[in-house]
């Protein structure tokens, strides 16, 4: 039987079975730079490349508590793998899903949600990162098509991509455009010696007089930034939230079990309480990150307007506690935790990025900050 036809139910289980085979070569993926081809197709098999496609189009249709679940059992495994989802399934297709015309959804998120293609998510520019508004990639209209031109930096599996959603602007008008790999002018330059996210096929991407047909915009002309980029990057923000919860558990995993295992001065490092005390802080934050993003999904479920914020909070929270929970597994691990032997120079790695894709931590502090102002500021009287 089609996992696609099993109940959603049993999702999270395969996600656990997928997450064991993937996890041991983690760091062999990170090493070699690459996430292997027989991955992203097992990926695809199970349904998780439509994790939030609706059923309709071939998806599992997993409400936003369900696929953070999966985020975390896959990012626990292995960040790359993670991050299939995250740029594929979040970035790209449940944007179409929701911003995409009927036409659109039509021709492309079966196959994306069966992972016949596969699709990245164009923004940043060599000068220009979430900021879509500025975007320097050009498109003009001719006759029935729009011709774009521009490069794009640091884009998560444009390496191997089929299909790239990409942000551009004529004259201030930000629009959005799925552009097809095969229509010619698309050429992929990939990126190495990256702090993380090593073997999720990053690359440069230039655009050169690509003829892309009008029926190929995302929502209108014009509402690229408003509309299109920014549920990008809402659903982008919120896989990512998870994926610090994902990175900080693993790291206290680790942690954890070596600590009972290592002996210095006669006895286990865990009886130490200097130590207790790295491990006692890593357990609260990592179950107050979960619970952040657990709020974030069920304010996202139920469709209330405060969700984008808690996101945004979410977000900010857990990349915070990925970094220091994975500084404090590598402290724990001492000189192990320095060698690529052992996963957590890794994941202190893995961490750091997070604090800068999909939103910088700065960025979200000003955002969570201006939020604050107008919900938390008193009036006095003058």
């Amino acid at each position: 039987m089609s996992p696609l036809a099993d109940s959603r139910g049993d999702v999270l289980s395969r996600a656990q079975a997928l997450a064991d085979e993937v996890a041991p070569q983690a760091g062999h993926f990170d090493r070699e730079e690459a996430l292997p081809r027989e991955v992203i197709q097992r990926m695809a098999d199970e349904g998780f490349l439509g994790a939030m496609v609706p059923q309709a189009f071939g998806g599992l249709g997993l409400d936003p508590l369900e696929y953070g679940d999966l985020t975390e059992i896959i990012g626990k495994a292995c960040s790359s793998t993670r991050a299939l989802l995250t740029v594929h399934a979040s970035l790209v297709a449940e944007t179409l899903a929701k911003r995409g015309s009927d036409e659109l959804k039509a021709k492309y998120l079966p196959d994306l949600a069966s992972g016949r293609k596969l699709a990245c998510f164009a923004l940043s520019e060599p000068q220009v990162g979430s900021d879509a508004s500025s975007v320097r990639t050009t498109y003009r209209r001719e006759g029935d098509s729009y011709v774009i031109n521009g490069r794009k930096k640091w884009i998560s599996f444009a390496g191997i991509a089929d299909l790239f959603l990409v942000i551009a602007s004529d004259e201030g008008a930000v629009t959005a455009f799925i552009v097809e790999r095969s229509m010619g002018g698309v050429s992929t330059h990939p990126m190495t010696g990256l702090l993380g996210s090593r073997a999720a096929h990053i690359a440069e991407v230039e655009f050169r007089n690509v003829v892309v047909p009008a029926e190929n915009v995302v929502s209108r002309v014009g509402v690229g930034f408003s509309f299109v980029a920014n549920t990008a990057l809402y659903y982008g923000r919120y896989s990512i939230a998870w994926a610090g919860v994902a990175v900080a558990q693993a790291a206290l995993e680790l942690m954890c079990t070596y600590a009972t295992t290592r002996e210095q001065f006669g006895q286990r490092i865990g009886s130490y309480q200097l130590v207790q005390g790295m491990v006692a802080d890593s357990v609260v934050k990592v179950n107050a990150a979960r619970e952040l993003c657990r709020r974030a999904g069920r304010l996202r479920q139920a469709n209330n307007m405060d969700a984008v914020m808690e996101t945004n909070v979410a977000k900010y929270f857990a990349s915070t506690v990925a970094r220091d929970v994975t500084d404090a597994a590598v402290q724990v691990l001492g000189g192990n935790g320095c060698w690529n032997e052992y996963p957590a120079e890794r994941l202190f790695r893995e961490a750091k990025v997070l604090e800068i894709i999909e939103g910088t931590s700065q960025m979200q502090q000003i955002m969570i900050a201006n939020h604050g102002f107008k919900k938390f500021g008193r009036r006095t009287r003058g």
